[in-house]
């Protein structure tokens, strides 16, 4: 089966377009030890066949291990809604290398804000190279929740590239 893959970005922190607010939905930032991030992950990737939801706790520990990765939790009224992996790169550019809601949270309108506190996140994070953020930009699938290329195209994202990629 084909799966499209859509590559976003944004180039300014000015082409932001919030989503609706929603309160008492907040990020918290935990380390990459933290046991709820491979769980969080897991079951947000589940339902669309994320690879993140299949692996063992020998190759989460690995992961984590060598990932260069800024982990928040989405929390909503203080349980956990949903996980944000930000990777800080060496060329000015901050990718959003997770973002999305545990399958309980999904369908309430959380997404807009989550997306838009993340984003926020994404800018305010400094890349590798210790300069601004340049760019922030992340991918979805076609075989990811149907609103996530919607949201990210309501919150300011722009495609910059497509590929289809095979079974």
């Amino acid at each position: 089966m084909e799966a499209t893959i859509t590559y976003l970005e944004m180039t300014s922190p000015d082409q932001l377009v919030p989503g609706r607010e929603v309160t008492g939905l907040t990020l918290e930032r935990v380390e990459r030890t933290c046991r709820d991030v491979p769980a969080v992950q897991a079951r947000i990737g589940a339902p669309y066949g994320w690879r993140a939801a299949r692996r063992s706790a020998e190759e989460w520990e690995r992961k984590l291990a060598r990932d260069p990765f800024d982990y928040y939790l989405i929390r909503n009224g203080g349980e956990i809604a949903g996980l944000l992996a930000v990777h800080p790169q060496d060329d000015g550019d901050v990718e959003i290398e997770t973002f999305g809601l545990v399958p309980e949270f999904v369908g309430k309108g959380l997404g807009g804000h989550a997306l838009t506190l993340c984003v926020r996140q994404a800018w305010a994070t400094t890349p590798r190279d210790g300069g601004p953020a340049r760019r922030v930009w992340l991918h979805t699938s076609s075989d990811d929740n149907p609103a996530a290329l919607p949201n990210y195209r309501a919150r300011g994202f722009r495609p910059y590239r497509t590929e289809i990629q095979g079974a």
